[in-house]
């Protein structure tokens, strides 16, 4: 069966716990990952959260929302679930990705959310993927998965 979501938000940072910068638009290349991010060349290429999961969390937290930018998170796709097996491909635009793992939420996420936060998103604080064919990803683009 197939699945879809929307691309929400898009962020990068230049290096570990700089300030996020938010883009319409971000550029990926193949192996590499996002031009400019602190992933860029690394095993942990591009992360993606989900905004199916995020609820989730929120409800196991007590709170209405958390916000997937201020997870620190590459890409926000709006869709209940996405893949979490390693290998698993999937589209993002023109852009195809394979699932590398899981990512842990750390210790931020209290300070950003509130103390149990980052209890309540582990398993639902998004996906590492690596990039299998780069291209151009933007605000609004199509998430698959076939």
């Amino acid at each position: 069966m197939s699945q879809t979501g929307t691309v929400r938000a898009l962020t990068t940072a230049a290096g570990h716990g700089a300030e996020l910068d938010a883009h319409t638009e971000i550029d990926l290349l193949t192996g590499i990952g996002i031009i400019g991010d602190r992933h860029a060349g690394k095993r942990r290429q591009v992360t993606i959260v989900w905004t199916g999961e995020l609820a989730e969390a929120a409800a196991l937290h007590g709170v209405d929302h958390i916000d997937g930018e201020r997870t620190r998170r590459n890409i926000v796709v709006d869709t209940p679930t996405l893949p979490r097996t390693h290998g698993t491909t999937f589209r993002i635009g023109a852009v195809e990705f394979a699932v590398w793992r899981d990512c842990a939420p750390c210790e931020l996420m209290d300070e950003f959310f509130g103390p149990g936060a980052k209890d309540a998103l582990r398993e639902r604080c998004g996906i590492s993927a690596t990039v299998t064919s780069g291209g151009t990803i933007r605000l609004g683009d199509r998430f698959t998965l076939d």
